[in-house]
């Protein structure tokens, strides 16, 4: 007698899938509330509302009692920082999304083509010689930007045999970029007298950190992510047949070359922007699209909206934990991605049994 097996996943249907975004949206609405509240100062949630409802509205709903400082961590520090979070988790899982659509390699992440390299080498060259001194705060995004651009054009040059890129090429291509520009970023390190406080900066910056989120660095990555997200989103059937590989795209009418153009210049575009105000955060743009095509099926209309709620909501938990497991200390993000996320990547490898390609 053979068994009946219920698989409840991938979700079918579409009243399930929208009651997982529903519960999605819970779960980050509820981490949003704890992370307003936990850190290395603890915040009382009567005065979090009344803040928040004064600040919200701009007006003097509540007349202020409480301290003009915990008014400040809050609105200055706190929200931006926990808005950065979502933003930085959602756009990286959108990257990783793209990559592993591109390549057809389910081990693509946001750093395969060596973006994440560069973006680092161009940051840190800012912080360790502050040439972009003149834009302030926007240095450091510029040059991480910039970095990426030149680390991704030094990537497909590499790619190109006989003016064809393949997804292969573009792979190893993007290995050897992502060393070359690691060793740079670790020379100028090197390079720099020991122990000053530019590299102490530079080094902390690039295990992943929100300590410097800002409303102005906030605004930045904002435009970029929602920009980005909507262009993907026009493109989901597209991606759908690409994954099918470049034959069967190209008979059904997709412009393969302009779809990987478009694919690359995004993950460029949002990579650079989210290393400009997050330092290197890893295993996010790999394991959160996983998880949740395995939810909720492998179609990008479905899986992209829901892989933005799952990947921010991830990095608002780990950005809470970052703040509180070392209080009044603060963990490096990045350290506690990866602490989650490097279990999940040997799980991956192990299931694929080598064959990484699509």
């Amino acid at each position: 007698m053979s068994s009946m097996k219920i698989s409840l996943f991938p979700l079918q249907k579409r009243s399930q899938y929208l009651v997982f975004c529903a519960v999605m949206i819970g779960l980050l609405l509820l981490s949003f509330i704890m992370a307003t509240r936990l850190g290395s100062v603890e915040l009382n949630f009567d005065v979090i509302k009344k803040v928040l409802t004064n600040k919200i509205t701009g007006r003097t709903v509540y007349t202020p009692t409480w301290e003009e400082s915990t008014e400040s961590i809050l609105w200055s520090i706190r929200v931006p920082r926990i808005l950065t979070a979502f933003i930085v988790g959602a756009g990286l899982t959108l990257c990783g999304i793209l990559m592993q659509a591109l390549t057809k390699n389910p081990l693509a992440d946001p750093y395969v083509l060596g973006i994440s390299q560069g973006a680092s080498a161009g940051a840190v060259s800012v912080i360790m010689y502050g040439y972009l001194s003149f834009l302030g705060g926007y240095g450091t995004m510029v040059g991480a930007f910039f970095g990426a651009v030149i680390s991704i054009i030094l990537a497909l040059r590499i790619a190109t045999i006989r003016n064809k890129v393949t997804a292969t090429q573009l792979v190893l291509a993007g290995i050897a970029v992502s060393a070359l520009f690691g060793a740079i970023t670790n020379y100028m390190i090197y390079h720099t007298k020991t122990g000053s406080d530019k590299v102490k900066t530079a080094t902390y910056w690039l295990m992943g950190s929100l300590n410097g989120a800002s409303w102005d660095k906030l605004k930045y990555a904002s435009i970029a992510f929602v920009v980005c997200l909507i262009m993907i989103l026009a493109l989901t059937r597209n991606l759908d047949v690409l994954l099918l590989g470049d034959d069967v795209a190209v008979t059904v009418g997709v412009d393969t070359d302009k779809l990987k153009l478009i694919i690359i210049a995004v993950a460029t575009l949002l990579t650079g922007v989210i290393v400009s105000v997050s330092g290197t955060i890893g295993f996010v743009g790999l394991t959160i699209p996983h998880i949740t095509r395995s939810i909720v099926g492998t179609k990008h209309k479905r899986l992209i909206p829901a892989s933005v709620l799952v990947g921010g909501t991830f990095l608002v938990v780990a950005d809470i934990i970052s703040r509180v497991i070392v209080a009044p200390e603060e963990l490096p993000i990045g350290v506690v991605s990866a602490f989650f996320g490097a279990p999940f990547f040997l799980y991956l490898i192990r299931r694929s049994n080598g064959k990484f390609g699509g």
